[in-house]
């Protein structure tokens, strides 16, 4: 039995996949359904609002729900929201057993959709490929477990570790391949985040661009469904203007500052006020914000001071750093600024999640050890 569980919710992992570009701040699901050794249904979670996996599941199998076994990669839903209750349908289509690989873990449903499906006598068998499942949704895991989004610090380097040159400029350290491998973190992410000196200085407006996106992923993800990801900009000193190109590109932007400014903004930008700590952003207070704005992955595009601080404090999960096989000299922009430490022991450490050629770069997915 537990070889036959596995099997099938390994392709219910790969259904859940499919919606990695446009589930948040929803988790990414899968579903499938099986009736007398035979696939019946299949269904996945393409976006807030539209039905969850189990629901274009079922209405793929018809009558054959039936007395069927059902494979959904997390908890269903127990309760009424923007889609109706994925227990009462799995219910009133008599289906026999669900196998699930992991709970749910936003408290609503933690628990209570398995509890109401035992008590109408449906059979359930939980934790299969649990770990696999989380790993597709680490933000949404930490979201509702901590109440952070889960944070990844992008940054790209020479192999001498520098961003650029003494004289500032920095385009391009990393080669093609590895800047359209950005194009698909930065469609994964729920938010970008940069600051106003690296924004101005790189005239990025921090969209995805889909026309570097590779084919494989044009094919599950077509353009008319692109989701651009919220823009976070740390603007402490009220660099950002309404005439830079940033805010004239069309998409929300939370412009983070101390205080209000009397700047007239497109209505897709609000100003976020956070306090300030140590002379600067209380940074853990901006992210705890955005995890209740339901931010499941934040990507962070920055400079060396803001990546040294975030290091320092050890505020993200993962560094992605795309390494080139350059040397800009001693006298080059850093990787980034930590404060100095007078023992190996109080450094920040690192292990690796991955290692990847990425066209002349590799590409080092790393996570912080906290």
């Amino acid at each position: 039995m537990y070889l036959t569980d596995k099997f099938y919710m390994t392709h219910a992992i790969k259904l859940a996949k499919l919606g990695i570009f446009t589930t948040t701040p929803n988790p990414n699901v899968g579903c499938i359904i099986v009736n007398n050794k035979k696939i019946v249904g299949k269904g996945y979670h393409f976006k807030k609002g539209e039905p969850h996996a189990e629901i274009n599941a079922l209405k793929m199998a018809g009558k054959y729900a039936k007395g069927s076994t059902v494979y959904v990669t997390l908890e269903p839903c127990n309760y009424f929201n923007l889609t109706p209750s994925c227990c009462q349908a799995l219910i009133e289509a008599g289906v026999y057993r669900v196998v699930v690989a992991t709970n749910d873990p936003n408290p609503k449903v933690n628990g209570k959709g398995l509890k109401l499906l035992i008590k109408s006598g449906i059979k359930i068998t939980n934790n299969i490929l649990s770990s696999e499942t989380k790993k597709i949704n680490y933000g949404f895991f930490k979201r509702m477990n901590t109440g952070y989004p889960w944070i990844q610090l992008k940054l790209a380097s020479s192999l001498d570790g520098k961003i650029g040159l003494v004289n500032g400029l920095s385009k391009w350290i990393s080669s093609q391949d590895s800047r359209k491998d950005v194009q698909i973190l930065r469609a994964k992410s729920s938010a970008i985040l940069s600051t106003s000196k690296t924004i101005l200085n790189d005239n990025s407006i921090l969209l995805v661009k889909w026309d570097e996106l590779n084919k494989n992923i044009k094919k599950i993800y077509p353009k008319k469904f692109l989701r651009q990801p919220i823009r976070i900009i740390l603007d402490r000193f009220n660099k950002i203007k309404s005439t830079n190109q940033i805010i004239l590109s069309p998409g929300k932007i939370f412009l983070v500052k101390l205080k209000h400014t009397s700047e007239q903004w497109p209505s897709y930008v609000k100003e976020v006020i956070i306090p300030e700590m140590d002379g600067y952003f209380n940074l853990k207070y901006l992210f705890k914000f955005l995890g209740k704005k339901g931010i499941n992955n934040l990507l962070i595009e920055a400079g060396s001071t803001l990546s040294g601080s975030l290091i320092t404090y050890k505020l993200i999960d993962e560094l992605i750093l795309y390494l080139s096989p350059k040397l800009l000299g001693n006298i080059a922009l850093n990787l980034c600024n930590i404060k100095k430490f007078t023992k190996i022991s109080e450094v920040p450490k690192f292990s690796f999640k991955n290692i990847k050629k990425i066209g002349l770069d590799l590409r080092l997915i790393l996570k912080l050890i906290k």
